[in-house]
């Protein structure tokens, strides 16, 4: 089986953010990821983890005004000088937190700005990025999200990434694969991890509709999972799902059915 992270940004939610550690590694989580460690200090959430046995397994660069509603600025010619300090800012947070992989979300498509210009800015965006995490040990992720959830975000398939990391041509840039996003934007999960597997450097999970634990929808979970220890999966699954109700309760998904292989 897999080795599952509990996404502390999604899952126990009664719990103020930094008790939620305590909790997951109550649960047997082993690894967390959450968005952002920036309102935190570094060393405090090092003891968290320190403290409770934990892995911090992957956050994300800043991502701009995430309360205004911003959803990264990869793709903002006039924001370049703000997304490396903030390459600089990760690298603070990642090293200080053990983290060896940090997840670029590229934000959402600006209107009124040549499509070459914002692709030309990723790109280079990217690069530098990926240049700067790989000098400090961390690999660079990038991730499709849907564009029912998010609309006009700026990179929302599976084969967007791909020539997005062709383009980008850095052997320190990877594909984080979100199964939920994916299934509500193209399907065809399997076939699509085989193809990309060499690229996948970590897997989220949530099921659809309603972004609940897996079990409760359509996708079909032993399958996927499955297909994972098959291809020798040895990276971490981000349990990145909204609780239909109480956590802890529902992490028998677990154990029976939807994890059963």
């Amino acid at each position: 089986m897999p080795k599952f992270a509990a996404n502390l940004t999604m899952l126990y939610g009664e719990h103020a953010f930094l008790d939620r550690f305590a909790a997951a590694a109550q649960d047997g989580f082993a690894g967390v990821e959450y968005l952002f460690p920036y309102a935190y200090p570094k060393d405090e959430l090092a003891d968290r983890l320190d403290r409770h046995g934990l892995t911090q397994v992957l956050h994300n660069l800043p991502a701009g005004d995430w309360e205004a509603g911003e959803r990264g600025i990869a793709v903002l010619p006039d924001r370049v000088g703000e997304f490396q300090d903030g390459v600089g800012r990760a690298i603070d947070y990642a090293t200080a937190l053990g983290c060896v992989q940090v997840n670029c979300l590229v934000g959402k498509t600006p209107a009124g700005i040549a499509a070459d210009a914002v692709e030309r800015t990723l790109v280079d965006n990217l690069s530098f990025a990926a240049r700067a995490l790989k000098e400090a040990g961390i690999r660079l992720l990038v991730e499709p999200v849907n564009t029912r959830d998010i609309p006009s975000f700026h990179l929302a398939t599976s084969a967007q990434a791909e020539r997005l990391m062709d383009a980008v041509g850095s052997d320190n840039l990877f594909l984080q694969y979100d199964v939920y996003h994916m299934q509500v934007m193209e399907g065809d999960l399997v076939p699509t991890i085989e193809r990309l597997f060499d690229r996948i450097a970590h897997i989220q999970v949530a099921d659809n509709p309603g972004r609940n634990e897996p079990g409760t929808g359509e996708i079909n979970y032993p399958f996927v999972f499955k297909a994972l220890d098959r291809l020798g999966y040895r990276g971490w699954v981000g349990c990145e799902y909204k609780p239909a109700g109480n956590t802890s309760v529902g992490l028998s998904w677990r154990s029976a059915p939807a994890a059963a292989v």
